[in-house]
């Protein structure tokens, strides 16, 4: 065991469970104020259920003995993490850190990776629906597709017996497959099933209603993403210093690009923008941080934030309702990141690979296309089935009255902000009493404003869509 690789990965597993509330910050400021509760709670509340059933069985199924030639191990080998508990010489290591250490690291990895799909979802989920779904999800698609990717073991005669992808040769070091193509399919199947946000490309409201907090938020999950690229080295080494530097480059070149397309598009560059590219940059150097140079890192993050910029209005042309992006951002970008590798790749990086512009052909890109195929199209079709499932047996959207007043309000009996008519942000006395005086209040005054007015006050305050 190495003391100071140890230090490391504990670290970094903290900045990237820093990475969950920062999420929570990040989306929800982008949503509505009467849903911004909903929208943070949705990921502590995946946090806490993931982080549960990692410890029960989900690292087993991730990083146990391979029980189906590739896709998935063994559930029951380390159940609540049986054998991994000793402190002395007889400790199992991976690499030179205790095992155990290496499961809380991926631990948080899973966390946020279901938590980031409640993006697609903003303003009309139930909570108990979406707690429901992000258990499963987790059980069915993120614990399986971890071990495509990530578990790289061979046994005591050197046969391999890790996942199917990884044995492969897919190039994914921190996951650009497993975490943002996986959590971006599943964001849209969501946002099909759920149908479109009242007002969707229409009511002003939709707007970010708190943009210093998207920024902030932007700002802890870019500070979480040095844990999350660089302490998948799992050393304090190298490889770790050279994915590090990718870190901070890409977004930097993806933050301007992005920029450069909204002042071009629209006239404007903005705050909002500044944060969504960073997001965008971040993204798409997740996988190839330790594999591509330093250079290519500032093209793929250029490339990533203008790709991105123009995607996010996708959702206006096809007609889905993807509320934060996921779609726009975490799917395209986890693409053109893990696609990228199989061009730029480096024969010369910590993790080497020999892409097209080295003289690889396209072997490498081949292998890259497949992964992320073969990721996008199980994760969105298991998310589709167990949103519909879900759906059909309990509900998954809150009802249109819910939606406009609120789903704070009405499913958690709180406010974001204090203000007169709720008397404070959290109502210990008489919830159920409050929730619905300011539910009938709310439908009286919508009842009672000419429809002609609401339609007025809309376009003069512009349109959400492009």
């Amino acid at each position: 065991m190495n003391a100071g690789d140890t230090a490391w990965v504990l670290v970094s597993a903290a900045l990237v469970l820093l990475m969950s509330p920062g999420l929570a910050i990040f989306y929800g400021g982008m949503t509505r104020v009467k849903s911004m509760l909903n929208m943070m709670m949705m990921s502590f509340g995946a946090l806490a259920l993931v982080g549960v059933l990692w410890v029960l069985f989900g690292y087993s199924i991730a990083f146990g003995t391979d029980a189906g030639d590739g896709l998935f191990g063994d559930p029951f080998e380390r159940f609540g993490l049986h054998g991994l508990l000793a402190t002395d010489g007889s400790m199992p290591l991976v690499g030179t850190i205790p095992e155990i250490v290496f499961v809380g690291f991926q631990g948080v990895f899973a966390t946020v990776t279901v938590a980031l799909v409640s993006g697609a979802i903003a303003d009309r989920a139930k909570f108990a629906s979406w707690m429901v779904f992000a258990g499963l999800f987790a059980v069915f698609v993120y614990f399986p597709v971890a071990h495509w990717v990530f578990d790289s073991k061979v046994d005591a005669q050197g046969t391999f017996i890790g996942g199917w992808l990884n044995h492969l040769g897919l190039i994914d070091f921190a996951g650009g497959t497993a975490v943002e193509v996986l959590a971006g399919a599943a964001g849209l199947a969501l946002a099909l099933v759920l149908g479109k946000r009242v007002g969707f490309g229409k009511d002003p409201e939709h707007r970010p209603h708190n943009l210093p907090l998207v920024m902030l938020g932007c700002g802890l999950l870019w500070f979480g993403w040095f844990g999350f690229n660089a302490g998948s080295a799992l050393a304090a080494n190298g490889e770790a210093g050279f994915a590090w530097i990718n870190t901070l480059v890409a977004p930097c070149a993806a933050v301007l690009s992005w920029l450069v397309v909204e002042k071009v598009r629209d006239g404007h560059a903005t705050s909002f923008g500044a944060a969504s590219g960073a997001v965008a940059g971040l993204v798409a150097i997740t996988p190839s941080c330790a594999t591509i140079e330093p250079v290519w890192a500032i093209v793929l993050g250029a490339v990533a934030g203008a790709v991105c910029a123009l995607a996010v209005g996708l959702k206006y042309r096809f007609g889905y309702d993807d509320s934060l992006d996921v779609v726009g951002v975490h799917l395209v970008g986890g693409i053109v990141g893990t696609l990228f590798i199989g061009l730029a790749a480096s024969p010369e990086a910590p993790v080497p690979g020999r892409g097209l512009f080295y003289g690889g052909g396209l072997d490498l890109l081949g292998i890259q296309a497949l992964g992320t195929a073969s990721v996008l199209g199980y994760s969105f079709g298991v998310a589709l089935a167990l949103a519909l499932g879900i759906k059909a047996v309990m509900g998954f959207r809150v009802t249109k009255d819910v939606e406009e007043a609120g789903v704070d309000l009405v499913i958690h009996a709180e406010t974001a902000y204090s203000s007169s008519s709720t008397g404070g942000g959290f109502h210990p006395l008489g919830v159920r009493h409050t929730v619905e005086t300011l539910l009938k209040e709310h439908l009286e005054k919508q009842r009672e404003t000419p429809r002609e007015e609401v339609l007025a006050g809309a376009t003069r305050a512009g349109s959400v869509g492009p």
